[in-house]
């Protein structure tokens, strides 16, 4: 029998609060580990099969794959472009690994979300987190090896709280703002690929020192901010370096133009989560982003940990 069966593992989502996209050329950055994230399980299943289950935060079953071991051939799924995804992830983890393929036969392995897989907090870092833990390989060798990107994710995945993040080094760091019940955080529902964010930042070319050396001081000066006015302020000099350099138009700019708070992307410009502050009541602030068509809204401490 493997002796992976029996295993559990939950790994937290992530939102990055400063340095997005420039966190690729070494800037530090402010990330957030959510609350909300992925459980996996491993039970005992059909001989020589791996079989993966993945459920979403309502109890749907939103993937299906059954692979053969130690071939990794795909019996089964309810998806291919998933399910080979997934296949090249196994199978670049157990390249890096001691382990063999053969450990993964006769399981089960199923994953349970605690947040929307339509919400980019991280359905794939945690899956990351998970197969790298399970193979005893380098979590950032691994995501190099797959889905890229600056790792700052994983780093958040085993996060005990907010992070410090920069060049695959993360510290753990005070952020817990005295006015974070005038901080929420919503949903666009706009999904954008993070690849054409990240391909138009890569054609700017080496980024001076000195934009890094601002992103850098800006970050440290969200960590020591200690009134909401000051934060609105630092939201605004960092959204309009990122806007002017990717000449992309701010969130606020498309959507809030007549919002009295202050509008911050999170990440990925145009996508999931922004950012937002407000000095006025709770259900004022609601109503306004309800009334814009913007369901979801969280508050700063329902979504961070």
């Amino acid at each position: 029998m493997s002796s992976f069966i029996g295993k559990n593992y939950q790994a937290q989502g992530k939102l990055l609060l400063t340095g997005e996209y420039f966190v690729l050329d070494g800037a530090l950055a402010l990330a957030l580990p959510t609350r909300l994230g992925q459980k996996f399980s491993i039970s005992a299943g059909p001989a020589d099969r791996l079989s993966w289950q993945s459920y979403d935060v309502d109890g749907s079953r939103w993937f299906s794959a059954i692979y053969d071991i130690p071939s990794l051939t795909i019996l089964d799924c309810n998806e291919m472009e998933p399910t080979q995804r997934l296949q090249e992830i196994i199978r670049q983890a157990f390249l890096r690994s001691s382990l063999a393929l053969d450990e993964l036969a006769g399981c089960t392995v199923t994953t349970q979300l605690s947040f929307s897989r339509h919400w980019g907090l991280g359905t794939s870092s945690t899956l990351i987190s998970f197969l790298a833990d399970l193979t005893a390989v380098n979590p950032y060798a691994l995501l190099e090896a797959t889905f890229g990107g600056s790792g700052y994710d994983l780093a958040c995945a085993q996060a005990a709280g907010p992070i410090l993040y920069q060049n695959k080094t993360a510290r753990n760091v005070v952020f817990q703002p005295l006015f974070a019940d005038q901080l929420y955080f919503v949903y666009l529902g706009k999904k954008q690929n993070s690849r054409d964010g990240i391909q138009r930042y890569r054609a700017l070319g080496e980024i001076a020192k000195d934009k890094l050396d601002e992103i850098n001081k800006l970050t440290l000066d969200f960590v020591a901010c200690d009134s909401l006015s000051e934060i609105e302020a630092l939201i605004l000099q960092h959204e309009t370096i990122v806007s002017t350099m990717l000449d992309l138009p701010r969130a606020q700019d498309l959507y809030f133009a007549d919002y009295w708070g202050q509008v911050k992307s999170l990440g990925a410009w145009g996508g999931d989560f922004v950012l937002v502050t407000s000095n006025r009541g709770d259900q004022e602030t609601k109503n306004y982003f309800q009334n814009k068509g913007f369901e979801v809204m969280l508050r700063y401490k329902e979504m961070i940990l």
